[in-house]
Order: structure tokens, then sequence, then C-alpha cells
């Protein structure tokens, strides 16, 4: 059985079951070249995302212009696309909702999916996350560490290897998850003795030569694979999240078996912090984390991520429709989602052309846009000033399209296939008047209210996640990207936790003692305090030994004399020798030779 695949088979059934929506975009019509050439110039400009390309500038914000603006002559949209040329109307002015309404008809029952939707009690945390990293998934994670150990082994670097086994590999990732609750400078520190810092929980997981050893051959992928897939850089063929592939598709399914998300969506872009000079790095300037690997995410307002995408680079087959466009549509799947879901996302995202498109898939959508946009009204007819009231709206529809402006602190501009242009709302702001500040009520668009309500859920999990994350430095880019994957279980694995014990109405753990009894139980080790013993008495570092192995087995250097011994100190866990010419356990707690 091919072990970059997982074994169960109703994800394997669920997996094809998504594929069967993939050819909706290629039912669309094609948009005529000069279209086509300024969706472009709009998706490619200042304010957007590009690859990480020389020949396509970098970020959000990059420096270098973009190839498609080359020996263009400068104009202004509004002389070509201004799609609308009447005047824009105010909230007194009636508005109805487009015919006929969007209905919500899931494909499943939002919530938790079997089996832990038929569990009678409240799974333990480690149950919840093993959805996420069956034993397929670990069995992979195993067998392609073991694999490049033993490359290393074989081009000579001197370490000591056994074969990583499916349950050490869950003690790797239980103490990576302790490494994110408890905070060291560095890894070594979780492992020292000789220091009032000392812990002694890692230690009796596994040793620190051990982790190191696991950290250092950890791979997602076939080795072998690599160097096959790294020959063909610079042909279509090439596949740069490679290394990531068997994990990356694993969770991704996994995500979406186990939960079925409710009725509200949002789309937003996450970064994951790197510094590592490869081509997926990207810079978003208005971000908290600029530099980094970004994913487009799909979440519900609970904060679970229902999916992501890992950007690589332009695609190689683009639509033609601009790549906010195309990013949406990988999200959004009519097939495992079903219809009436309603999308929020930001001015990154929207356009007329997208929401058009969701809508006609049964889909609505709401969203900041900008002015700048093919196919938003260009008029000025009674439009907003900056001198226009706070509170004053303005509004134009067009079919199931509808344009808001609407002036806060300044002008916030909303497109939505959701609303109509007022129904009455209104929000309290504290404003002067004569001098004086005064509570007052000034009216609101419902699609402001909304995308305020239901826009957060991608922020939500970024601040779970950023809560106990367990990622670390690492040379290693898909060493990091590992990390966020575990955070990616774990977070949505307290989600599922929460859901469960509102349904059986239980009391929910908090997230860290969520996190705590996770890792005691992946880890193995009895979450109960052990009361530390002070006494340093020497003991033998293997107990019960017989016959000749009483003076063999177990034996390892003496701190001080560098010698063999069977005998260590009880509280310090260190060799020492305790014969009769060389009492090295009683020469190193002396007072003026501890080290």
């Amino acid at each position: 059985m091919d072990l970059q695949t997982p074994r169960d088979e109703k994800l394997s059934a669920f997996c094809e079951a998504l594929g069967e929506g993939d050819d909706v975009e290629e039912k669309e019509d094609e948009v005529n070249e000069e279209k086509d050439e300024e969706e472009k110039k709009d998706e490619e400009g200042e304010d957007t995302i590009v690859p990480s390309v020389v020949a396509l500038g970098k970020g959000r914000n990059g420096s270098r212009k973009s190839p498609f603006k080359a020996n263009k002559r400068k104009r202004s949209r509004s002389e070509t696309h201004s799609s609308y040329n009447g005047r824009w109307k105010t909230e007194k002015e009636p508005d109805h909702l487009p015919h006929p309404p969007l209905h919500f008809f899931p494909k499943r029952k939002p919530g938790v999916q079997p089996p832990l939707l038929y569990s009678k009690s409240n799974p333990c945390p480690s149950e919840i996350f093993k959805m996420y990293f069956d034993q397929a998934t670990i069995k992979i994670l195993c067998v392609n560490t073991n694999k490049n150990a033993a490359r290393h082994l074989a081009a000579g670097k001197n370490f000591k290897w056994t074969d990583v086994t499916e349950g050490e590999m869950y003690q790797y990732i239980g103490l990576t998850l302790y490494m994110g609750i408890l905070k060291r400078p560095q890894i070594k520190d979780f492992w020292r003795t000789s220091t009032i810092f000392q812990v002694a929980y890692p230690s009796q997981v596994m040793s620190r030569d051990r982790f190191l050893n696991i950290t250092t051959n950890m791979h997602m992928s076939d080795p072998v694979a690599d160097a096959v897939n790294d020959g063909k850089k610079g042909t279509p063929e090439y596949d740069r999240l490679h290394r990531l592939r068997p994990l990356y598709d694993s969770l991704q399914i996994a995500c979406k078996a186990v939960y079925h998300p409710r009725q509200h969506l949002s789309v937003d872009e996450r970064m994951v912090a790197t510094k590592a000079k490869i081509s997926l790095k990207q810079y978003i300037k208005r971000k908290p984390t600029r530099w980094g690997i970004k994913l487009f995410v799909l979440s519900d307002n609970t904060g679970y991520t229902v999916d992501f995408q890992i950007y690589s680079g332009r695609t190689l087959q683009p639509s033609g429709k601009g790549m906010c466009f195309d990013v949406v549509m990988s999200l959004i799947k009519k097939s495992y989602l079903g219809s009436g879901y309603h999308i929020y996302c930001d001015n990154f995202y929207t356009s007329p052309m997208l929401f058009s498109h969701l809508y006609e898939l049964g889909f609505g959508a709401c969203g900041t846009f900008r002015s700048t946009r093919i196919g938003v009204p260009k008029t000025t007819k009674n439009a907003l000033t900056k001198k226009s009231p706070r509170g004053s709206i303005r509004w134009i529809r067009e079919g199931p399209l509808i344009f808001v402006n609407w002036m806060n602190m300044r002008m916030v501009s909303m497109c939505s296939t959701l609303h109509t242009a007022f129904s009455g709302d209104t929000i309290k702001r504290m404003e002067k008047v004569k001098g004086k500040l005064q509570e007052l009520e000034f009216p609101v668009p419902p699609a402001v209210m909304d995308y305020n309500r239901y826009m957060g859920g991608v922020d939500l999990s970024d601040q779970l996640i950023g809560s106990y994350s367990s990622r670390r430095k690492s040379r290693k880019w898909y060493m990091t990207i590992l990390h966020h994957f575990i955070d990616i279980a774990v977070t949505n694995s307290y989600l599922l936790h929460k859901e469960m014990c509102g349904k059986l109405e239980e009391r929910a753990m908090t997230h860290q003692q969520f996190l705590e009894q996770l890792t005691t139980e992946l880890c193995g080790v009895s979450q109960k305090v052990q009361k530390m013993s002070y006494d340093h008495l020497p003991v033998a570092i293997v107990e019960g030994a017989t016959g000749a192995k009483k003076t063999t087995e177990g034996r390892r250097k003496c701190r001080l004399c560098k010698r063999a011994t069977p005998f260590m100190c009880e509280a310090c866990k260190l060799p020492l020798c305790v014969i009769v010419d060389r009492n090295c356990h009683k020469v190193y707690h002396s007072s003026s030779n501890k080290k």
C-alpha cells in the first residue's frame, strides 16, 4: 500500500467526493482579452500580493513593478469600466433583496461529524487529536523519518539511531506541545539538571539526544522522491510543496471530514512566520507577521480551520479572472459545503465578478471593496464626500449586487449579495456637539453590522494558534510548516471539545487545561505531580540486575572522572562513582566542587 495516502477508507471516499465539484469553474464563459488584461493589472497592483519570484516582484507591497504594466498607457479605470452612470441613492429610498432568495442547504448537518458525534461521553483530548494525526499519518512520518536517518548515516554523519516507532512519534509531538506551553531559550534547556530552572518531565519521556536526533531527521515525504522532484526545478512538473504534500493533503481531508461548518464563513490570509531564504516567503505590510509563508484560510465564526491553501506562486493555468477569484473558488466547494452559505472577505478578494459567480452557485457574499475594481460603479452623482455627515448612506443596486458607502470616521465601502441598503439599524458613537462629547445614534447598513460580526473567524483561529504555538526556530522551512500543521490540529481539536461539551451540557476545559491533558496523554506520563526528592543518595542506574550484570548493566561515564560506573545520584540523575578509592558522589556534592 502506498504510504503517501491515508489508509482510512472513509477519508479516501470523502476525498473523492470533494473532487466532484472541481470542474465548476470550467463551465464559466471566457471573458474578453481586454478584461483579462485589466484584471491582471488590478490583481498585480501596488496593494496586492504577487509571487516571490524575481520577474514578478515580492509580496503585497513589493517594490518591483509587474511585467503586465510594461509598455501600457496609463489610464483611469473609469474610462472603460464605468458600469453604472446613474446616481447614488440614499437610505430613505426603498431597496429589496434579489429573487429568488438564497436558502441554506448544507451537505451535512453542521457541527461535529461521526464517529465523534455518536460518542455518549466527551472523548479525551488525544482521541480528538488523533482524528487529524491518525495512525496512517503517523506511519508516514515514521517511515520517511527513518529513511531520512538512513540517508544521513550513509552520507557519513555520526549519530546513534534506532527506527522511530508510532508511539515514540506521538511522544515527540507531545513534547513539542509541552515546549509550547513552558518556554525555554533553547531546546537543550529542558534537559538541564545542574540548575535551579531544571524540569523533570521531558527526561521521563525521552532523552535529550533522542529528541534532537528525531528533530534533525524528521521528514514528511520520501527523500528519494524529493531528489526526483528537485531535479524538475524550472519545469511545470516541479512541486514546491512536495516535502509537505503527504501531511498537507491528509490534514486538509481530516479538517473537512471531522467537522461541517456553520452558515457564516470567512476567507482571509494567515502568515506563518519565517525568514528562510525560499521562494515561498511573502511580505505583507499590514499583517502583524510581515514575513512568512502565506496561507489562504477558510474558517467559520467559531475559529475552526475548515480548509486552507499554501500559496506557492502564480498558478500555471489561471482562470483569467484574477488570483483572488481563483483563491476563493479553490476554498469554496459546493460538492462539500452544499449551498446557502454566507461568505465574508476583505477588499483583497471582493470583486463583482466573484460575488456574481458565488451567487449563481447558491452562495451569498459580503465584503469591503476597492473603488478601482472592475465592475464597481464609478459615478459621482450624489456620492459621499469627505464633508458628508457621520451616518450618511449611499447605495447602488445592480441585480443581486448592492454597493453601499457609509460615512463613519471615514468612508466604508461594502459590496454584498445578502443585504439591503438599510434596515433601520443604528449604532451609538461619541460625537462632539457644541464643544461637548455626547452619545448619539447613527444609522448603519446591515452589511457593516454582519461584516463586523462574522469576518473575524480566521483572526480568532490565529489568536488561538498563537497562544500556545509549538513552533520553534528551525533551519528547515518545512519543519516550520509541520509545527503549524500540529497547531491547526490542536486548535481544531480544542474547538471540537468545546462543541461537544456544549451538547453534553458539561463544563469545557480551558485552552491551557486541554493542552496540558493532551500533552500527558500523548507522552504517556501521569499528569499527577511527583514529589521531588532532594536527598542526594547514590542508587544503581539499573536496579534488579543479577549475576555478572551487577557491575555491567547500565554503566555510564562518571560526571567527574569519566570512568564507567553503575551508580548515579537519585536526585540529580547523574552517573557518579561510589567505590572505596574513588567517591565521586561525595566530591561532586561538596559545596566547593559542585559544577
